[in-house]
């Protein structure tokens, strides 16, 4: 009896990919518009840039680590465990420069959820490159076939 784990993907729909680049750049720019109209010292300006492009990486290499692990590809522990503290340490981050940020609460629920629907976003974009991917390659070597075929 096989009890490898056959992993399959859909072809996400247009619609689902079209939404999540938009709830990546709304989530991204509308964070990035908080922090240029900020009443605040350009290094908290440049603290607060530098965990949004961290936790952006952070969750995207942690979405593909956690996805190449499910489909048999090699990750090696130390690369995940790695992953994982660095999503876990750009939220502690953020969390605790808005918890002592002088800011109004309604500020500090603008910036946690704008950053919290970019990282989320950019998962859903990541996930959804990937799950392109095989279909798009197919598509170009039937191109490539029918070219052939043709000449």
């Amino acid at each position: 009896m096989n009890t490898e784990l056959n992993v399959r993907t859909q072809q996400p729909t247009g619609a689902f990919v079209f939404a999540s680049w938009v709830a990546l750049l709304v989530g991204a720019l509308t964070y990035m518009a908080g922090l240029w109209n900020a009443e605040m010292a350009l290094n908290e300006k440049g603290y607060y840039f530098t965990l949004l492009l961290y936790g952006l990486f952070a969750a995207v290499s942690l979405q593909k680590s956690v996805r190449d692990k499910a489909e048999g590809i090699p990750v090696t522990g130390l690369y995940m465990g790695l992953c994982w503290l660095s999503v876990g340490l750009v939220m502690l981050l953020l969390g605790v420069g808005l918890w002592n940020a002088t800011l109004a609460m309604s500020e500090k629920g603008f910036y946690g959820m704008a950053f919290c629907l970019a990282l989320f976003s950019a998962i859903a974009v990541q996930q959804n490159i990937r799950d392109l991917a095989p279909y798009k390659k197919a598509e170009a070597m039937s191109k490539l076939d029918d070219s052939g075929a043709e000449a």
